[in-house]
């Protein structure tokens, strides 16, 4: 099974087959630099998530489609770790597919219809996140995927907790420039073929886990990306489960470079 069996809409798609194995096109030269020399570094699981939503007004975005690829780095080149996940996740009711929606993802209502509600399909997805060990997050755009993941935190408490790394402050610091940091902007400056499945969930992972693997790359040959420390402050995003509550008044981002636009 694929995450593009659309067919089984109803059922979490859960790619065995993928597995566990190295990827000729991430690695890494066997070069390590500071960064990927730090073992907090080789210590983390990398989980480069998306979801596809849709947004109700007055109410905050609704998910209908999630999903995550998880990577290590590990002597001198990038794996995948464990199974990559992919689920549609029906919506509310005050919350349809709308044609816009329809026009940019192909998702219909009737798909998403059939699909795992949210506590299903995102607590499958919680489940996958083994006590003690370090996570951070990686999304392009990463304020929508943490709003999102906010305001779903009862189906899925563990990945609620665990920080980001955003795309676009990383690649606007080491490529400073650019016309724009959107995905599609992004895939095309490092000559990353474009999915014809651009804006599903896992299409959009895929390719934003190679813009990741690059930004790494690029900034293994910076002296200031130290560690995984400095990685961090200059991409990192505090998960809002881990905020002080008054943090929240103020966390306001712009979303003009949301990579899903």
């Amino acid at each position: 099974m694929t995450a593009h069996d659309d067919q089984h809409s109803g059922m979490l798609l859960d790619m065995a087959s993928v597995g566990r194995h190295r990827h000729a096109p991430w690695e890494n030269g066997g070069h390590m630099g500071g960064l990927t020399g730090d073992p907090a570094f080789a210590a983390t699981t990398f989980v480069v998530i998306d979801f596809e939503a849709t947004t109700p007004t007055g109410s905050p975005a609704q998910p209908i489609e999630v999903a995550a690829l998880a990577l290590r780095y590990e002597t001198g080149a990038w794996t995948t770790a464990g199974r990559p996940f992919s689920s549609l996740i029906r919506p509310p009711a005050f919350a349809p597919v709308t044609p816009a929606v329809t026009a940019q993802t192909r998702l219909t209502a009737e798909q998403v219809g059939q699909a795992p509600s949210p506590a299903e399909a995102l607590g499958s997805l919680d489940r996958r996140f083994a006590a003690g060990k370090q996570y951070l997050l990686v999304a392009q755009h990463a304020a929508t995927e943490a709003n999102l993941i906010h305001h779903q935190r009862e189906h899925c408490p563990a990945l609620a907790r665990i920080d980001l790394l955003d795309t676009i402050p990383l690649a606007r610091y080491l490529f400073p420039g650019l016309p724009n940091y959107r995905l599609d902007t992004l895939l095309a400056h490092f000559s990353i073929k474009h999915p014809p499945d651009r804006h599903r969930a896992f299409a959009d992972v895929e390719v934003t886990a190679e813009v990741f693997i690059r930004l790494v790359g690029a900034a293994d040959e910076h002296a200031e990306f130290s560690d995984l420390a400095a990685l961090v402050k200059i991409a990192g995003r505090t998960a809002k489960c881990n905020m002080p509550a008054q943090g929240e008044l103020f966390d306001v981002h712009p979303a003009s470079e949301r990579g899903h636009g």
